[in-house]
């Protein structure tokens, strides 16, 4: 395991660097998909432009829905509802996930599964004044598995929030996507090194997702 060194008032702090685990266990009683901002909306939209990088973000995301599915995992979509001449961040990013014109994407089959839920949000996280946490806390989540994107912005600060509310966290590298600010190795290792998060692949995932569905 490699170590980075950091000084911190005066003393040399030696941080262990997760290394991504080739196997990862997932208990489907208590652990719940979050697709955060995977959608398409009616309307032109400057940030949620499709290209050959969220294509490919959306077909592993779909399939990540699918095998959370048939493990009996929850499957949340995390949208933004944003409404215009009121939220802030319209002007920060322009028009985005407008209320009412942006829906999760067909691909993903949102409402399909018996434990889907669809929870609208008008800030960056998925938790600021909405009703994911207890959601969450009454289907009995302990761990919850972020996809979508902007890996440095909504992903990031619905897993930040995560962490601050005691749940433990899965980021699936392959299935975010950085587009606006900062890089996608940035975004992962903040939260790996700040909410003890781990980063695993959509090949990952799925295997033990697949492993999980064997044991229910």
């Amino acid at each position: 395991m490699s170590t980075v060194t950091f000084l911190s008032k005066g003393y040399h702090v030696h941080v262990p660097l997760r290394i991504l685990e080739d196997t990862m266990d997932i208990d489907a009683a208590s652990t719940a998909l979050l697709v955060v901002d995977v959608l398409v909306t009616d309307s032109t939209d400057a940030v949620y432009n499709p290209d050959p990088d969220e294509e490919a973000l959306v077909a592993n995301a779909a399939q990540l829905t699918s095998a959370a599915r048939n493990a009996g995992l929850p499957v949340l979509f995390l949208c933004d509802q944003h409404i215009p001449g009121v939220d802030r961040e319209l002007d920060l990013w322009g028009e985005h996930g407008v209320k009412g014109k942006a829906h999760p994407h067909p691909a993903l089959g949102a409402g399909s599964g018996s434990r889907d839920f669809v929870i609208p949000k008008r800030r960056y996280s998925g938790f600021f004044q909405t009703d994911l946490d207890l959601t969450l806390r009454e289907l009995g989540v302990k761990t919850v598995i972020g996809v979508g994107e902007d890996t440095n912005i909504c992903v990031l600060h619905t897993l930040a929030d995560a962490w601050n509310l005691g749940y433990k966290s899965i980021v699936v590298s392959d299935a975010t996507r950085t587009f606006l600010v900062g890089t996608q190795e940035g975004a992962l290792e903040h939260m790996q090194r700040c909410f003890g998060t781990k980063v695993a692949t959509t090949e990952q995932v799925l295997a033990a997702l697949d492993s999980a569905a064997e044991r229910s």
